[in-house]
Formats: structure tokens, sequence, C-alpha cells
């Protein structure tokens, strides 16, 4: 096997080819979190254990969302090597993205046997690509509703990766390192992952089983067992909001003890911090979903659009059509950029 450069690049033929497809607006925090471990592993090793190339669609430097640099392609879909596995970073908004070409350029790596990741909303691609049939997968948690809402047959999870049979997919974020992580241990083992993980700062390597999001407590802050409860009932019921009477009955303490539990922890009334969990999962599915607005109004536990639109006016500053209008100028503004 070859050797490496100092830096961790192969040199000469690697034992894996790993291919990455940019699609404009990826994130390059997750990108980077699936490269690096790579060249970290063969840093580490001392060998070409794998070699990456950056792909996009027409072979030309793709944006990403934060703006401060172009990535360059080294091949588009057309002349692209064969590799044994190629991930897709998804767009910000990759409700829109529909590629006749990429898709079945996908396809055809399908059938040569090349397994194939989804990192962040690359998931929502190789979806619609109809690649994830019968296989479980993941997608960022901001993406989630929207996700299951145009693939309702598909076996999302809200775990941080999964692995299914020629398939791997993850949240996005830091759950790429992990993902890539779980990768290197499963092709070269445990010693060597953990080995890399070291040298990312990265002391506890999670399995896909982790959730995505911070538990209710780290998220508040707030220590109150029974008020934790509360807003997990909260947070578990938006779409069918669950009136004071029968949360202070589930939590088993009276109205008024949940009312002075907020006031104390929270420094808000449990109808308006439950109003404002509604409200902000509203201008996530705003932003990352194409639901109708009526749509989102219902989700949210919202029976009318009138209403709805009153709420999140005066929560937001802006109608809920602004809100989405805004959204889908500045996904065109980062095309347009580039």
């Amino acid at each position: 096997m070859n050797s490496v450069s100092p830096f961790g690049r192969a040199e000469g033929n690697a034992l894996c080819n790993v291919g990455f497809f940019l699609i404009e607006s990826f994130s390059m925090m997750a990108f980077v979190s699936a490269l690096e471990p790579l060249r970290i592993a063969n840093r580490m090793s001392g060998q070409s254990l794998y070699d990456w190339q950056v792909i996009s669609e027409d072979g030309r430097p793709v944006m990403p969302t934060n703006g401060v640099t172009e990535v360059p392609a080294m091949y588009s879909i057309d002349n692209a090597p064969d590799f044994e596995v190629l991930f897709v970073c998804g767009a910000f908004d990759p409700l829109d993205y529909r590629s006749p070409r990429v898709f079945s350029w996908l396809n055809h790596l399908a059938r040569n046997n090349t397994c194939l990741g989804g990192v962040d909303t690359g998931s929502h691609v190789l979806a619609r690509a109809g690649l994830l049939k019968d296989k479980r997968c993941t997608i960022h948690w901001e993406n989630m509703q929207g996700f299951v809402s145009e693939f309702a047959d598909l076996k999302a999870s809200h775990e941080i990766y999964e692995y299914d049979s020629y398939r791997l997919t993850c949240a996005g974020g830091t759950a790429a390192m992990d993902m890539m992580l779980y990768f290197i241990e499963q092709q070269q083992g445990l010693e060597l992952a953990a080995s890399v993980s070291d040298v990312l700062i990265h002391p506890n390597i999670r399995h896909g089983h982790h959730p995505q999001r911070m538990s209710v407590e780290a998220r508040t802050g707030v220590r109150h067992a029974g008020l934790l409860e509360c807003i997990e009932l909260m947070e578990a019921n938006l779409e069918q909001p669950l009136t004071p009477s029968e949360l202070s009955t589930m939590i088993n303490v009276s109205k008024r003890q949940l009312e002075r539990l907020f006031r104390r922890y929270l420094h808000s009334t449990p109808a308006r911090y439950y109003l404002s969990l509604r409200l902000n999962e509203a201008k996530r599915l705003l932003e990352q979903s194409s639901m109708p607005i009526i749509d989102v109004a219902i989700s949210c536990g919202f029976n009318s659009a009138g209403h709805f639109s009153y709420r999140y006016r005066s929560y937001f500053g802006v109608s809920p059509r602004t809100a989405r209008s805004r959204a889908t100028r500045g996904t065109s503004e980062i095309a347009a950029a580039v």
C-alpha cells in the first residue's frame, strides 16, 4: 500500500476511494466533519487507506452556506471516476432540488454496488432519487417533518446516523464525524477509529442511537423533574396542544403550582411557553419544508390560517407568507451568487 503525505493525503492508489458530491448551499461543517477523519486515518496509520474527490454536477466550484469561499470540484458527474463510497452533501433547502441527471447518476452508482451516503440533507436527495426504499435512514432534525411528509413510507429515524445495506446517512453537523468514525472502525478496527477521534479532540465516539438534540434539561437549564416532564409533554404534543389542566394532572401538580414553576424557572406562563414552542416549530417548517401554510398551521396546533397568521405576526413581526418567501429568496440568492 502506498505511503501518505505528512498531512495525510494519499499518495498513489488508496484502499478505498470516497467521493463527496456537493450541492449549492451545502453545510461546510458537515462536509469537513465527514472528510477530515479520512485524512487523519491515513496520517495515523501511515498508509493510503482513503483517497477522496469532490464532485459537482457540472464540475464547477460549489458555494457552501457560510459563503466564505467556493469549494473546487475535481470532477463533474459526467467524468467522475468509480468510488467505493459516495456521500451526497445536500443543500440548505433540499425541497426544490430536482435534477434528473443527478438522480440517474446516483442510480447508476447504486447498480454498481457503490455505497451511497447522505450528509445532512443529502438524505433528501437520495430519497427523491428512490434510493432509500426499505432502508433505515435519518436526516437533520430541522428537516425531519418535511422529510417524513414527503416520504411517509421510508424508515426515517431521529438517530444521529444510520447504516443499512449500502446506505449510510447522518443528521449533519458533527454527526458526520461520528458516522465516519464508525465507517473507519468497520473497515480498520476500533483502535484506529479511537486514535482518529483523539486527534479530533472528540473524546466520546457517539453511536447511531444517540439523540440528535440536547436534552430538555441541557437546553433550558431547568432541573425540576416535574417541569422537565411538562416541557417534554408540550414538545411531544404540538399538533394537538394539551390544556393546562391536562398538563398539571399528567405531572401530578395543581394548575397554580404549574404556573409558579413556569414563572420561577422560565419567567413565563405555561400558555405563553407552549405557544412559543408551537410558533418556533412553525417557523422551522416554513423555512425547511414545502408544506402548505395551512398544513403548517394545523401541524402546530392552529385550527385556522387567520389565527395562525395573527399569532405568527405578533410573535415574529412578519406574516407566515413573508417568512416563507424570505427563506425561498435566501436560497435563491445563494444559488445566484455562484
